[in-house]
């Protein structure tokens, strides 16, 4: 008998422009105030600032959250969630690499369910989801703009968590091609071996599927090719 597979992607545009579609979704989510997340990198080369702008032409006020390390750590996440509250914000826009996309998960886990990160560690341990989420990716390696993971670094304890659940898969994902030229070379090479791996991950993974293969030898058979070439010419 064939095992049984469930998969579970959110909405997602691809292609040059995506980005621009950021507030006709969030007004079809009837938002008013967005808490955007981000980090300093992203805001200094000017992505984050065009997506508020965005925003501002459908009249939702924005408010900024960028106190994020590059792995997202727990106290980051819960400051994150009271930000959140304190700003009364109804919808979460995460923009920049995984860090800011693995923290928009968790503040939104933790803005409705009122407990600590830590708590939700392991697989399917939200009891409650969170609020809409949209993601914009400006790196090509890490997916999280359509996961179900969320990678979490325990002060406490000195290590990662994974909180694995469908309630932190976004609702829609913005893939614009255009944001990933805000990259440095040596970030974009660092995120294109990152996209490899994954994709080597996903082929030799016992978890693997018919389904998988294919886009995994198709992942590997993309990046070996043009990786090199946007090094050569960013």
């Amino acid at each position: 008998m064939m095992e049984l597979r469930k998969f579970v992607a959110p909405e997602f545009i691809f292609g040059v422009g995506a980005m621009q579609l950021a507030g006709r979704y969030l007004s079809n989510f009837g938002a008013k105030r967005a808490l955007v997340i981000s980090d300093q990198g992203v805001i200094d080369v000017g992505l984050t600032g065009t997506l508020q702008n965005l925003l501002a032409e459908e009249g939702i006020y924005t408010a900024v959250f960028s106190d994020i390390s590059a792995n997202p750590r727990d106290n980051e996440v819960m400051a994150g969630a009271d930000f959140y509250h304190r700003e009364h914000c109804d919808v979460i826009v995460a923009i920049g690499g995984g860090s800011p996309m693995d923290c928009a998960k968790g503040i939104g886990i933790v803005s409705t369910n009122r407990i600590n990160i830590l708590d939700m560690e392991g697989i399917d341990n939200v009891p409650v989801p969170g609020p809409p989420l949209i993601c914009i990716p400006t790196t090509s390696g890490t997916s999280a703009d359509v996961s179900q993971f969320a990678i979490i670094n325990d002060t406490g304890e000195k290590k990662k968590i994974a909180i694995i659940s469908k309630t932190v898969v976004p609702d829609v994902a913005l893939i614009d091609p255009m944001t990933t030229l805000s990259m440095p070379p040596y970030l974009t090479a660092c995120t294109g071996i990152d996209a490899l791996v994954h994709a080597v991950a996903a082929y030799v993974s016992t978890a693997n599927s018919p389904l998988l293969d294919l886009h995994a030898l198709e992942a590997i058979r993309l990046v070996c090719i043009y990786l090199p070439q946007v090094l050569k010419q960013p």
